[in-house]
């Protein structure tokens, strides 16, 4: 099993800062990220296109030698904050759909996409399951053309049964899930049970672990928030096991959003840094458990 790391983890110093968040005093880049994830001795890395400060082919084919440098298996990430909005944004299918020129130029195989997003997460679903099919449908041929398999993200919208269902109504062996482990906890739907479900069709995973924030109401969506894993409730090690079994090929890529209060020091610029380190030391933990 392979361990890695999502570039969300540092949103904050990237420069997207959330309202009740504060701002960090330096900024990161694409490249310091990779490096980054290479001093910890990962296996491979998804990168936020939303953080790319440029398409263009001379700087994709930069990224795409760092990561071949480092041997990095890699997923191009697509879609933050809203994706296809449920299927209310056809300019965004358009936007996806280029977007699959920018993965394959960086060698990724699976692109990480985002149906809807908790923004959406109270409008009606059967419309939207039905549309996001459709949608979903039309991209296969470019994906199948170009080897990439969308990898479609429980972004607190949908349960485990309702990705079930989206996955087999598109009916491709290109379009799966990008399993995030605590997004399900955030809809009050049991991660292990979703992952019996739909372990056969992780293309890649967002290892996120949770706890409750004791100074959040209940109705805030990160009221569950990021603790390092291993310190939450996510039995993540059960998750990666029910992965191993069903011959999983991805990586276990760490993933935070909102830092849990427990773990910050008045936002200070290296909380998440740490919280990505302890979490990298576990999930290799997890990793030589399953083998």
């Amino acid at each position: 099993m392979k361990v890695g790391i999502d570039s969300y983890c540092f949103h904050r110093l990237f420069g997207e800062v959330y309202d009740d968040q504060k701002a960090p005093s330096k900024n990161i880049s694409m490249e310091w990220f990779i490096k980054r994830a290479a001093e910890l001795g990962v296996d491979g890395v998804s990168l936020e296109s939303c953080f790319f400060p440029s398409f263009s082919s001379s700087y994709l084919s930069e990224v795409k030698g760092l990561l071949d440098e480092f041997k990095f298996d890699r997923v191009y990430a697509w879609g933050h904050p809203d994706g296809l909005e449920g299927g209310y944004n056809e300019a965004a299918f358009d936007d996806m759909m280029k977007h699959m020129e920018y993965a394959e130029a960086i060698g990724a195989d699976v692109m990480r996409v985002c149906g809807a997003s908790l923004m959406f997460r109270f409008r009606d679903h059967e419309w939207m399951l039905d549309t996001l099919t459709r949608m979903f449908q039309n991209a296969m041929p470019t994906a199948v053309s170009k080897g990439i398999k969308l990898a479609d993200e429980n972004h607190i919208d949908f349960s485990s049964e309702e990705m079930l269902r989206l996955i087999h109504q598109v009916n491709s062996p290109n379009f799966g899930i990008n399993f995030d482990t605590g997004n399900f906890m955030r809809v009050l739907d049991d991660p292990v049970e979703g992952m019996k479900k739909l372990a056969p069709y992780t293309f890649s995973t967002h290892v996120k672990d949770l706890k409750p924030q004791a100074n959040c109401g209940v109705g805030s969506w990160h009221f569950f928030a990021c603790t390092p894993t291993g310190e939450g409730l996510v039995d993540n090690l059960k998750l990666a096991q029910i992965l191993k079994e069903a011959d999983y090929k991805g990586f276990l890529a760490m993933e935070i959003d909102y830092l849990h209060e427990d773990y910050r020091n008045g936002w200070s610029d290296d909380d998440e840094d740490k919280a990505v380190e302890a979490s990298v030391k576990e999930l290799k933990r997890i990793a030589g458990i399953v083998g």
